[in-house]
């Protein structure tokens, strides 16, 4: 469990060090636009008797690209920390190991797929919907009095039409659980099952769990398999 703390700590810290430098490299687009503007409008109505001195201009674009540089820098930066210090390097551990990720998705594969869940209460009735990347309800079913605790759904993967939806995609369940008053119960979706690979695609680091991928940042749990 220290382990995916760690590894879920680094991922977040990635994250904020991100979102620092798409920050900054907006204010630089933004500072740059202006300084160019202010250049253009400077040379357009300079004194031709008394001409801009060309090595000030050329000294501040110099500038302006050092600091695009620098920004660079810090990307693979970023980048090679991710690698060494809880990204790849620090989830090579969790290969092998029983993994919770909390998430609402899951991979058809062999023609189905499951979920696991858990309701804060029972329930007098439970609405599941299961939606694709289009965002369309492909299949949907409604159970009365459902206990609270933990669950899990499995969809033999057809639509309510009764077609097979093909191994490799990926679907959302959603869940809708009412008391008998018609007041709402909060659940909590998530897959559990073993890790069998670590990779980092688009920058970021991803667990699969079986078939099924997941952000490393989704990773609640994990404990030795028996």
């Amino acid at each position: 469990m220290t382990d995916a703390v760690t590894t879920a700590a680094s991922a977040t810290s990635a994250t904020s060090v991100a979102d620092r430098l798409s920050s900054s490299r907006s204010r630089l687009a933004d500072s740059e636009e202006t300084f160019l503007n202010l250049l253009t409008t400077q040379l357009k109505n300079q004194d031709p008797l008394s001409p801009l001195d060309s090595n000030e201009f050329t000294a501040q674009i110099v500038q302006m690209t050092g600091v695009e540089q620098q920004l660079l820098t810090n990307d693979l930066l970023k980048s090679l920390v991710g690698l060494s210090d809880g990204g790849l390097t620090g989830s090579v551990n969790l290969i092998g190991k029983a993994v919770t990720a909390e998430t609402d998705k899951a991979t058809v594969d062999g023609g189905a797929a499951r979920w696991s869940y858990d309701l804060d209460s029972s329930a007098a009735s439970v609405k599941y919907e299961v939606v694709n990347s289009l965002g369309q309800t492909v299949w949907s079913r409604t159970d009365s009095n459902v206990t609270g605790g933990e669950h899990t759904l499995d969809w033999n993967g057809q639509s309510s039409s009764g077609q097979q939806q093909a191994d490799g995609g990926t679907y959302t369940l959603k869940i809708s659980a009412a008391n008998a008053g018609g007041g709402t119960i909060s659940s909590k979706i998530y897959q559990t099952g073993v890790a069998t690979a670590v990779e980092t695609l688009g920058g970021e680091t991803v667990v699969s769990i079986g078939k099924f991928k997941t952000p490393l940042s989704t990773v609640t749990g994990v404990r030795a398999v028996s």
